[in-house]
């Protein structure tokens, strides 16, 4: 679903060409619970159901899918809305914690109010082991498996992996974050088995909605920040980094013999 622009090239001639190129789409995305709008987002505008799903799941609005009840898409003036009923635990949990997020490319912590909500306690998760056959074969499929980036080279992708390798879901979006939660709503939240594969660096944020619906290893095709090396150490989630066919870095925050 990529955007037609128009385009200006500079030639190795030194002239100029005047032609057509794809754009990534990116819109103001509000998600509503209950009737009170509780963040927007700028996001890719497709796959928003598993968007809205994965981000109530990995942001703990909710614990399970079947606690939302009804989930409606609306075009808006400036964007898109999404309309979600969820039941009324929920939503008194969230009317209790409820903080007004502005997000930019699916930054999830942009508008918090305090260091304490930036810092959420970390779910200890399953370790999983990626095999380095495994780690390929993904990888092989990766690009393939792009097309909005194939059309734009703007787009970030998350894929679920089989312990094989074998790609399971995969979504893409502007945001790596939102690319994360539309993976987690593709899923259903059902991560018992094999890894996931990020083609962005893998921030805290991205280590904690992996780690807050259970994936217990996560691969990065760019670098890991310190916070997130942090963060799996602590969950116990396996963190590789610089994912490239039959190489890669494992991350930890002390020695360590095992290899995984």
């Amino acid at each position: 679903m990529s955007v037609k622009v128009q385009v200006s090239q500079l030639g190795p001639d030194g002239e100029w060409r005047h032609d057509l190129d794809m754009a990534v789409p990116e819109e103001p995305v509000a998600l509503v619970y209950n009737g009170i709008s509780h963040v927007v987002m700028m996001a890719t505008p497709a796959d928003l159901k598993d968007f809205a799903l994965g981000f109530s799941l990995s942001e703990g609005l909710i614990q399970r899918p079947e606690q939302i009840y009804d989930l409606v898409i609306e075009p808006a003036e400036n964007g898109q809305q999404v309309q979600l009923e969820i039941d009324g635990q929920s939503f008194q949990q969230l009317k209790n914690r409820r903080r007004q997020l502005s997000g930019r490319s699916g930054c999830g912590l942009c508008g918090v109010d305090s260091l304490v909500q930036a810092t959420r306690p970390v779910r200890s998760v399953t370790p999983q082991k990626i095999q380095p056959d495994s780690l390929t074969r993904a990888l092989s499929q990766l690009s393939d498996k792009q097309p909005l980036n194939q059309q734009t080279g703007a787009a970030h992708a998350a894929a679920w992996c089989d312990p094989d390798g074998h790609i399971q879901h995969i979504r893409e979006d502007v945001g790596r974050h939102n690319a994360l939660d539309k993976l987690i709503g593709a899923c259903q939240g059902d991560f018992s088995e094999g890894f996931a594969l990020i083609s962005s660096r893998a921030s805290y944020e991205m280590v904690h909605k992996a780690c807050s619906v259970g994936i217990g290893a996560m691969a990065a095709v760019s670098a890991p920040t310190s916070m997130a090396i942090d963060q799996a150490e602590l969950a116990g989630l396996t963190l590789l980094g610089f994912a490239r066919p039959g190489r890669y870095q494992r991350y930890h925050t002390h020695a360590s013999g095992s290899s995984i």
